[in-house]
């Protein structure tokens, strides 16, 4: 067997001396185009849990690289002139030369033929059984063979340029630092120590910051005297150093396919990752790893399906590191938005930014950081510790939304469990609400329900729109009132365009003949292909809809519900108007998003002005339709006119805006993760200081204390974790010894003593 590897860099080299171990009879070529000693960047820098598989891979290789490593556990972040260090997770780093240089001996000592200052054309590849094309983020294999691999490459906001120093370093260190231009982050770690002490030294910023600061001409020479300058305090007498320290853009690589025919793509020429999670030799090496496991398995004779066992092996593990990357590196792009927070918020901010560090793994490999973090958390909110010293968890903290005391900061969402009769609650809802009220949550909300009968998604779904109605909810808000703690508010909603459908158990379907129903929308364009075609509302029906919110307003205070949630939001009729992807009229509620938002507005101040002041006003949206950048899925609701929705609807008398996202169209493409629409919330929160509800993914309680220790948001929704398990709150409070005054009478028998 003849393989070729195109590119010399960690991936490359170590997948050939992998096969090349496994198959001596094996052919192997690595050819790369610069010197085999020439590579940009300083060191690479790997997490404990990397270490298990190079080390079981090849235990001679990883021999020699652990004999170089720099080991060291703790963070170190300075924000406002104070440093704040955080300890116990373990990292080791050694220079990129030296990995190049133990993976090119040990390749040269299995047999593997080097190649060094040899430029592979794309369309002359050499004759092979294999090719693997490991050149790296600009590979000209990927791109000459787009049409195959369909790659796409999402270049960022900021620019970063890779520097060394040599300033001795004990931690993984984040400097920030604003001047005059802006804003400017640091990246450092040690990966040298010894005679010659050298670390990394990685400085970004936002683009319009580098502009601002002149630095988009500047020489090596330049942004070095910039630097030393600027972080002059911290580098006393040790020097910035340059290695080709040109400033770059990052782009986030992905591609639909990593193999074709006889040849596959690894590394960065597949797929990359941030380097604020240290991960892009990371994920070289564990591609080779795998690619060369799947040869083992299926042989070297059947090169296709070894091929496709490797992409299945990687895809999922790959895409989980992408994700946690892709939320690390908009966190750093965002930076500047948490600058006023307080140093140890920040940097508990900073540690669970990916979200694969957790409020309560942190706690694990940081006690100290958390406790101290929570306890300046109970400072700011007037929360008295324990006897013991020992701080309320965030999640059980009150909270005032605009007058309304809540108990606790966790909140049962939405969740429409179509099993009305005609509209009307029955048992069913006494007990499904009742039971999340008695089960701890600070806040309660009903499922979509409906300001008319045409409103309802299916036949089952609860309704408002008849005084019968409002008589079976009072039912549920008094037990609510009268046997817990919590509050309870209602969703008003029309379902619009995706009205007039089948119950999800009988097939989630729009329904057809004599038990359809007439739907409307703001164009007549069916959600999908096989929907009704909803009429086009005229002045008349918006009229006629606004009324019906008024009255379902009017109806559920006089139900004795505590707050009202108007939904704008999964595209439903208030949430069709609001995206040009259900939206296309050409009068004054289409078109700008100023026109888009011209109904729901006009929906929100009817509510607003017939619910009682004094009751807060929450409203749902979408603040998304996850087709930004997509040609093919045309025009949809954007995150940046989010922000603006937001900001307006703040200024319309909504007290909260409990975000999530999609819902619009069959089209949108979610990057669906654990507590994947926290950073659209956490946005508007930061960008309009309107409260923000964060719902989306939240599993429980580790991540909700999560979210609020790290001021994403206000309050936290879940839904399917409350319809496992009815007394998340409690539950949570008894595994955190915390003793609630809301705990219902009857199980006092199990609150903590």
């Amino acid at each position: 067997m003849r393989i070729e590897c195109i590119g010399g860099g960690p991936g490359g080299l170590y997948f050939s001396l992998l096969m090349k171990k496994a198959y001596p009879e094996a052919q192997i070529t690595v050819t790369e185009r610069n010197r085999a000693d020439d590579t940009f960047g300083w060191g690479v820098v790997f997490s404990d849990e990397t270490l298990g598989g190079i080390a079981e891979a090849d235990p001679e290789s990883y021999a020699a690289i652990q004999k170089s490593f720099a080991y060291w556990t703790d963070i170190d972040t300075e924000h406002k002139g104070e440093w704040v260090r955080s300890t116990g997770h373990g990292f080791c780093g050694l220079a990129r030369r030296k990995l190049l240089s133990i993976l090119q001996e040990r390749a040269k000592e299995l047999g593997v033929e080097l190649r060094y200052g040899v430029e592979v054309e794309p369309d002359a590849l050499p004759e092979a059984d294999l090719i693997v094309a490991c050149d790296g983020v600009a590979s000209r294999i990927r791109e000459h063979h787009a049409d195959v691999f369909r790659p796409t490459l999402d270049w960022r906001k900021a620019k970063f340029t890779w520097l060394g120093t040599t300033l001795p370093l004990d931690a993984f260190t984040f400097v920030f630092r604003k001047n005059d231009h802006g804003l400017f982050q640091v990246h450092a770690y040690p990966f040298q120590r010894g005679d010659e002490t050298l670390s990394t030294w990685i400085v970004e910023c936002h683009e319009d910051v580098w502009r601002e600061a002149g630095l988009q001409d500047a020489t090596e020479e330049d942004t070095v005297a910039y630097m030393e300058t600027l972080f002059g305090d911290l580098l006393g007498e040790h020097r910035l150093l340059t290695n080709r320290s040109i400033w770059r853009t990052f782009p986030t690589v992905r591609c639909e396919k990593w193999s074709h025919g006889n040849m596959v793509l690894i590394g960065d020429a597949a797929h990359t990752a941030h380097f604020s999670i240290g991960s892009g030799t990371k994920l070289a090496m564990e591609d080779a790893i795998a690619l060369a496991q799947a040869f083992e398995c299926h042989g070297i004779s059947d090169v296709p399906a070894a091929l496709g066992a490797y992409e299945e092996a990687r895809r999922v593990d790959v895409s989980k590191t992408q994700h946690a990357a892709q939320t690390s590196l908009e966190w750093f792009e965002n930076s500047a938005r948490y600058l006023d927070q307080d140093p140890l918020t920040f940097s508990f901010n900073l540690m669970t930014r990916s979200k694969r560090i957790t409020y309560d793994n942190l706690a694990l490999r940081d006690p100290k950081l958390v406790k101290d973090t929570n306890v300046a958390w109970c400072e700011r909110h007037g929360i008295d510790l324990a006897e013991d010293g020992s701080p309320t968890p965030p999640m059980f903290t009150p909270y005032d939304l605009a007058g309304l005391a809540l108990s606790n900061r966790v909140v049962v969402s939405p969740m429409c469990q179509y099993s009305a009769t005609d509209g009307t609650p029955d048992d069913w809802h006494l007990v499904h609400l009742g039971s999340r009220a008695t089960g701890g949550a600070g806040l309660i909300i009903t499922e979509m329900t409906n300001v008319s009968a045409e409103g309802r998604i299916t036949h089952g779904c609860t309704g408002i729109y008849t005084d019968e109605h409002a008589q079976a909810w009072r039912r549920v808000t008094d037990f609510v009132h009268a046997h817990s703690a919590s509050k309870i508010a209602i969703q008003l909603g029309h379902a619009g365009r995706k009205a007039s459908c089948s119950l999800p158990w009988e097939g989630d379907a729009p329904l057809d003949g004599a038990a359809a129903w007439p739907t409307i929308g703001p164009s007549a364009i069916p959600f999908s292909d096989g929907w009704h075609t909803p009429k086009a509302m005229d002045a008349s029906d918006m009229s006629q809809v606004r009324d019906e919110f008024v009255a379902a307003a009017r109806r559920a205070h006089g139900a004795g519900f505590d707050a009202v949630e108007v939904h704008m939001a999964h595209g439903y009729l208030l949430s069709s108007f609001l995206s040009p992807a259900s939206n296309q009229r050409s009068d004054e509620y289409g078109g700008s998003l100023e026109n888009r938002m011209r109904f729901p507005l006009e929906v929100l101040d009817a509510v607003r002005e017939a619910w009682p002041k004094g009751k807060p006003v929450l409203v749902r949206i979408s603040a998304t339709d996850w087709l930004e950048g997509s040609e093919q899925q045309g025009p949809g609701f954007t995150a940046d006119e989010s922000v603006v929705l937001a900001r307006t609807l703040g200024e319309h008398g909504c007290d909260l805006i409990d975000v999530s996202t999609a819902g619009n169209t069959p089209a949108s493409k979610p990057v669906y993760g654990r507590m994947y629409q926290v950073p659209f919330a956490e946005r508007i929160r930061y960008e309009t200081n309107v409260p923000v509800m964060a719902v989306g993914a939240i599993q429980g309680d580790d991540h909700v204390n999560t979210i609020l220790l790290a001021q994403r948001a206000d309050l936290c929704a879940l839904a399917r974790p409350h319809l496992l398990d009815p007394s998340l709150t409690l539950r949570a409070a008894a595994a955190r010894g915390q003793r609630l005054a809301s705990w219902p009478k009857p199980y006092l028998v199990v609150r903590p003593s």
